[in-house]
């Protein structure tokens, strides 16, 4: 009998950062190795992966990596983990293309080349009678897979991102009779994409959603500037579609587009259908308004940032005008609304016009709950652990089971590091592994904690104030009156009185350390920074960051 362990390292009660450990025995299975993109409070903050520390100890039990896509959510995270330890990674022809950009990026893994092409066909045993193997499911790009592990005590299936399409073009299209297929043969644990499980609204198909590109560029009779997510590609061909049938020719722009576009073409997976299609930017002025078409793309967000530098004239290439209809094709979270709000009313004031692609189609890459409904009914799991998603989506995730009648004990929502522990017939709850965010900041990787982030806060908010004094110890005097100089606290033409009292507030207490026998350095900091403190929150109700600075005065014999 096999002891089977599933741990989610991200993915529960967040979006994105998806990966997730599956351990049979003595191997160890990482399903995805995703990051995400932090949220406004994360200030400075590039990217947030997991932490990565259970399988650094665990490195010689790890039997491969296994990717369901190419998105950062499920590969993003690679680079820092292969940087700590060497193992297998596997995944679809463009999943692994995509991987390998990421992980040229950082020099000190580039060379890594142990990937692995698999396909929906592809099976892969292990030790212990363990064996892998995949399906297809639909989802924004493609080459998607769901994940089948094998064991002696049934199969734990990943489904990784995915929505059910009828419509569907073939290199999209979900294998249904291989979902049957794999519930038929006992699941005993089924992880399953949540992102949308409180949403009821019916998502449109691609066909429909291809059909509002096609109407959009059709009528515009100037230039249209479309804003997309950079890994959405099945949006990205629908775009190139669209611009061919009504003769425009198309600029890529954004920091990822041409690298991944251009990947994606080599293989296959996007098709241009006319090589003339695309044009440089130097070539930008000899195009008319009524035959260009301006393709942004970036990750996240980042698409919408780049249209607010067009509308106010801060775009390199690009500066939005009378006349231009501004298409945003991706559907933004609802932590970016008011952001959204904002950047639609500069657009509106630099002259152009916006229209939102889900203003008349409902546009996810996630399934409703119906399908969701859908994928438990084919797969018949024993336990089910909803993952991908905020709680109030895992948990709606839960409550759909419990209409299909799944025992509410055999349901888990999990945190991150919660080992669900499969033994003798039994799914508990064994324990805990750390798995907190772990914050990269520029090359720094988990050295920014709370501590950092709350003074980096502070800073946002409050600002800061420099208190500056020099001192002769062997006299215990001032040899220069205190300064303060004020950085996003107070403008100090206006504030004479305040800067006035606080250099007051600061010399009474350096002279009161002073004339005590032994002059404490770290203790005249500490009461400069408190009285100074409540003094100010008095006069100002802020708290800015005050960083004391006491020099010595040393006469040269």
């Amino acid at each position: 009998m096999s002891k089977i362990k599933i741990i989610p390292l991200g993915g529960v009660r967040e979006n994105g950062k998806n990966a997730y450990i599956i351990e049979v025995d003595d191997s160890i299975f990482v399903l995805d190795c995703g990051l995400k993109y932090p949220e406004s409070e994360l200030l400075g903050i590039d990217v947030v992966i997991p932490e990565f520390s259970y399988l650094v100890e665990n490195a010689s039990k790890i039997a491969g990596i296994f990717l369901t896509h190419g998105h950062a959510d499920a590969i993003g995270g690679l680079p820092y983990l292969l940087a700590d330890l060497e193992a297998p990674v596997f995944g679809s022809e463009l999943t692994i293309e995509l991987a390998k950009l990421t992980v040229s990026d950082y020099s000190e893994i580039k060379k890594f080349n142990n990937f692995h092409v698999v396909n929906e066909e592809t099976e892969i045993d292990f030790k212990k009678k363990v064996t892998v193997s995949f399906f297809k499911t639909t989802h924004t790009i493609p080459d998607t897979l769901g994940i089948v592990v094998k064991t002696k005590e049934g199969l734990v299936v990943y489904t990784g991102d995915f929505k059910f399409d009828q419509a569907s073009e073939s290199e999209y299209r979900t294998d249904f009779s291989r979902l049957a297929q794999i519930g038929s043969k006992g699941v005993l644990a089924l992880l399953s994409d949540s992102a949308n499980a409180d949403n009821p609204l019916q998502i449109a198909s691609e066909r429909e959603v291809g059909e509002e590109i096609y109407e959009t560029i059709r009528y515009w009779d100037g230039r249209i500037i479309v804003a997309s997510v950079a890994s959405n590609l099945m949006r990205v061909q629908q775009v190139l579609n669209a611009a061919y049938k009504f003769n425009r020719k198309i600029l890529l722009t954004g920091q990822d587009l041409e690298l991944i576009v251009r990947t994606a073409m080599k293989i296959g997976k996007i098709k241009l259908p006319d090589e003339r299609l695309l044009i440089s930017k130097n070539k930008l002025s000899k195009i008319s308004d009524e035959e260009l078409l301006i393709l942004e793309t970036g990750q996240m967000g980042e698409p919408i940032k780049a249209l607010q530098r067009m509308a106010k004239g801060y775009h390199k290439n690009i500066k939005i005008k009378k006349g231009d209809l501004i298409f945003i094709t991706t559907t933004p979270s609802i932590a970016m609304e008011t952001f959204v709000a904002k950047t639609e009313d500069l657009i509106y004031r630099a002259g152009g016009e916006v229209k939102m692609i889900n203003a008349n189609v409902h546009v996810s890459g996630h399934a409703n709950p119906y399908d969701l409904q859908l994928m438990l009914n084919l797969l018949k799991p024993k336990h089910f652990i909803p993952v991908q998603g905020e709680y109030r989506q895992l948990a709606a995730h839960a409550e759909l089971a419990y209409e299909l009648g799944v025992d509410p004990q055999n349901v888990h929502i999990t945190n991150k590091g919660d080992i669900l522990e499969y033994n003798k017939g039994q799914m508990i709850l064994g324990g805990k592994i750390s798995a907190e965010n772990v914050m990269v900041d520029g090359i720094g990787v988990g050295d920014i904690g709370s501590v950092v982030l709350n003074d980096r806060k502070i800073l946002s908010e409050d600002g800061i104030l420099f208190a500056v004094v020099t001192i002769s110890r062997r006299d215990k005097v001032i040899v220069s009156k205190p300064q303060v100089t004020s950085r996003g606290f107070v403008y100090v033409k206006n504030s004479r009185d305040i800067i006035k009292e606080s250099r007051n507030i600061i010399a009474a207490v350096v002279n009161e350390n002073l004339a005590l026998p032994e002059f404490e350095w770290n203790k005249a900091k500490k009461e400069i920074r408190s009285a100074l403190t409540r003094y100010l929150f008095v006069q100002t109700k802020r708290k800015p960051m005050i960083l004391p600075v006491i020099m010595e005065y040393s006469k040269k014999i």
